[in-house]
């Protein structure tokens, strides 16, 4: 069983564990006069952070874990896709990608034979505001490791023919995502909320013009310019102290050298103004896809935990409000949901759900009741068992030295206070019905929102514009993503 399904499994069983403690089952008229209730979630304490610089300006965040032999290093560098340039959007993650194939004087295949040989592994990232190198390895192969992770930081070969290859596979993604309604419905929510000409509004992998304009001088320019010491930081967990981490560091990536870049910044994006219903139609469709939202804020909101538990309640559980709604009372979805994505500038807020092609007008207005509900009165059971639900779930993160730089990585990239992980059990718990209530009220406003459904606009046309929910615009699939490219033709 992998690691994700893994993961899965003990989520459900946290989930069905806190249905059971918010449920009195009595057996006896004594258990009825005294229920059992839980006692409060157990604080998180982990190990302290430490931190070091090297001479070339390369910073290190340790966390020791002696329990396994094993070390996780992770190299980050701030830009993502939000760099990307006018005209060649997925830039940021193509140079990512690029990373991995081949490095120093070894080609694809001889590098990636060389890792398997030492039972390490190496994967490149790019998100939107951060890319990256990370590295798993046993202690007994760390120098060796470590070797091959600065490899492909410091010395990636960037081979053309790589490029054509990812080009291609790029190109049938676009033309496999026209008959995706999830991916489409995603393409036109974020265009609806930033426009086409934010980062935030376009899709990290580019366009078809974009990834056909990517040249491989593009790729280690953006290499060249980001990927610098100054700019990045070293995430350390495992079976490691300091010195040792200093020295295997020091041996490898001293010859690295470069300033950190000036990055310009990100343009403010206006909140949706009115409410709009875009309809993209997708003849034939079973579902349809619908997403509603609007800009909600930043990772760094002083409103940040009251959120977590507001949308908890809302849409961010299976005993959400959302998938009870719409799932377990109406049978109208397998699953409803909604959550804030929090990033260095202010991310957007959504609630989603496939729903049955003839109950989409209904589940639209179920959706609105919801959203404008959660600002009205907020019950002591839900609260409290939002509050658990986070608390409890929290140590999971935690579970792996690879979960654990995960979660340190979020701190380096956002700025987070180094105390964070130990506080952060009694700020959940903290979270008062006043402090929800205020948040819905703040961030969720049903007069200034998006809808976004993806379906047949023969079947479900009528009656959503039926609702009067606001303006209606119609499109197609190659209004949000284009006309289907042709892989391998027109390079």
């Amino acid at each position: 069983m992998n690691p994700r399904t893994c993961s899965a499994l003990r989520v459900a069983a946290l989930c069905l564990l806190l249905a059971l403690l918010s449920t009195t089952v009595p057996s006896s008229a004594g258990a009825q006069e005294n229920p059992i209730i839980p006692g409060p979630p157990a604080p998180l304490k982990l190990p302290g952070l430490q931190h070091f610089e090297l001479g070339n300006g390369l910073r290190v965040v340790l966390m020791e874990n002696h329990k396994v032999p094993l070390v996780e290093m992770e190299m980050i560098v701030r830009g993502g896709s939000v760099l990307d340039p006018a005209g060649k959007t997925g830039l940021a993650t193509m140079t990512a990608e690029m990373l991995e194939e081949g490095a120093g004087t070894r080609n694809s295949l001889q590098y990636a034979d060389a890792v398997d040989f030492l039972g390490a592994s190496v994967s490149a990232y790019a998100s939107m505001h951060s890319s990256g190198v990370s590295m798993f390895t046993p202690l007994s192969k760390l120098d060796s490791s470590v070797a091959l992770f600065a490899d492909v930081v410091l010395h990636p070969a960037f081979p053309e023919q790589e490029l054509e290859r990812l080009r291609n596979e790029r190109l049938t993604s676009l033309l496999q995502a026209h008959d995706q309604p999830r991916a489409i419905a995603a393409a036109a929510f974020n265009a609806a909320l930033y426009g086409t000409s934010h980062p935030y509004g376009v899709t990290s992998i580019g366009d078809e013009s974009s990834i056909r304009g990517i040249r491989i001088e593009d790729v280690r320019g953006f290499h060249a310019r980001v990927y610098t010491p100054r700019n990045a930081t070293v995430i350390v967990v495992g079976d490691i102290g300091i010195e040792q981490a200093r020295g295997v560091l020091e041996r490898h990536f001293t010859t690295w050298s470069g300033d950190r870049p000036d990055f310009p910044d990100l343009a403010t994006a206006p909140q949706v103004a009115s409410r709009e219903v875009i309809l993209v139609d997708k003849p034939g469709a079973a579902q349809s896809e619908i997403r509603i939202g609007r800009i909600g804020t930043d990772r760094l909101t002083p409103d940040y935990y009251p959120l977590l538990v507001m949308n908890t309640i809302l849409g961010g559980s299976f005993s959400s409000r959302l998938n009870q709604n719409l799932r377990e009372k109406n049978g109208y979805s397998y699953g409803a949901g909604s959550g804030f994505d929090l990033r260095l500038a202010a991310g957007p807020f959504r609630a989603a759900a496939a729903v049955q092609t003839d109950v989409t007008d209904k589940a639209l207005v179920e959706f609105l009741k919801e959203l404008d509900g959660i600002g009205e009165l907020v019950s002591d059971e839900e609260l409290d068992r939002a509050r658990n639900y986070l608390a409890l779930l929290y140590p999971s993160n935690f579970e792996s030295i690879s979960s654990a730089a995960g979660q340190i990585a979020e701190l380096v990239v956002y700025g987070l206070p180094d105390d964070l992980f130990n506080t952060y059990v009694d700020r959940v718990l903290a979270v008062t019905k006043e402090d929800v209530q205020r948040v819905a009220r703040k961030y969720i406003d049903t007069r200034s929102i998006s809808i976004i459904v993806v379906g047949d606009r023969e079947k479900v046309g009528k009656s959503v514009s039926a609702l009067g929910l606001g303006t209606i615009r119609m499109m197609s699939i190659d209004d949000v993503l284009g006309p289907a490219p042709t892989p391998g033709v027109g390079q």
